[in-house]
């Protein structure tokens, strides 16, 4: 049975290494040289590894102390957040809900989505962040957000515990500016050939779908734009200089709000949508909240 760490020792330690020898520790912790002494040797003892080497007066780290110390400065750290966090936590609020959404999902899905949310109690402090699914991933892992919202789902290869929940799903719009649009109807989709196209961004679900859809049909737009950011393929596309799409479930939205016209429609790809949640948190209110919620987002067009 692995023994239990006793974080005084730990910390006697961390600040002898910090201030090079024990006599010096001591006068800032205010015990004796010789208790602090018995104190590093209980940890070493327990450890089973020496930690410091006597050169002169002075001690020094061996390598075993450097990895000892690099985790207790974690430890203490972690330590120091959680008093300031809980300091600065507000008691106005029942619970705060992190989230992270990918920058591929259009702004309109994800309000709608998380606005559900404060249906649950208005004393909820909702966090968003807005980035990559690699780096939101990264802070799920390291317990920074609670959930991610994404178009596609945890890698099956990804060595963070979590579960992949679908939302849902719907097939892709094309829009274009109205003139435009009425020329590309009639031969939808062949009419996309050598048509200017904007396309999301590298490592998208939407763009690898779209490509492959592309190729299936024997359709070659002319791709003059890449973006992360959806909205502003759209406002590229009202202002006419080419095509562009969205996931149907907002087309409603897309073509009130952009002023442009449907010149088509596919179900034989999909736009998807994920609650990613780690596995500590699969019982998280909020989490089962939102699947909730966010499955009756499909039975209707979002406006």
């Amino acid at each position: 049975m692995m023994t239990r760490l006793n974080y005084h020792h730990l910390q006697y330690f961390y600040i002898i290494a910090k201030a090079g020898s024990i006599a010096r520790a001591s006068e800032i912790l205010h015990i004796t040289p010789q208790t602090l002494s018995m104190q590093l040797t209980t940890l070493e003892n327990q450890l089973g590894y020496q930690l410091f080497e006597r050169r002169g007066k002075k001690l020094v780290l061996n390598d075993i102390g450097h990895i000892t110390l690099g985790y207790a400065h974690e430890i203490f750290n972690l330590g120091d957040e959680l008093v300031n966090s809980i300091k600065n936590h507000s008691t106005d609020f029942a619970f705060s809900f992190a989230i992270g959404v990918t920058d591929i999902i259009a702004k309109v899905f994800s309000f709608n989505f998380l606005r559900e949310i404060y249906k649950m109690d208005d004393a909820i402090k909702l966090v968003c962040k807005e980035t990559s699914l690699e780096v939101l991933l990264g802070e799920l892992a390291t317990n920074k957000l609670d959930a991610v919202l994404s178009d596609t789902p945890l890698p099956s290869n990804s060595a963070i515990k979590a579960y992949n929940h679908l939302i849902g799903k719907c097939g892709i719009t094309f829009f274009a500016a109205t003139e435009l649009a009425k020329q590309l109807q009639d031969d939808f989709p062949q009419s996309l050939n050598n048509q200017r196209f904007f396309i999301a961004g590298e490592g998208s679900n939407q763009r690898m779908n779209l490509l492959s859809w592309f190729e299936q049909n024997d359709v070659t737009p002319l791709i003059i734009g890449e973006f992360d950011d959806s909205a502003l393929a759209k406002y590229f596309g009202q202002a006419g200089y080419g095509v562009f799409c969205a996931p149907s479930i907002i087309e409603n939205h897309v073509v009130e709000q952009f002023n442009v016209k449907i010149l088509g429609r596919t179900d034989e790809i999909h736009e998807t949508f994920y609650l990613i949640s780690p596995e500590r948190k699969v019982k998280h209110p909020a989490v089962q909240h939102l699947l909730s919620a966010g499955k009756e987002l499909f039975k209707k067009p979002m406006i």
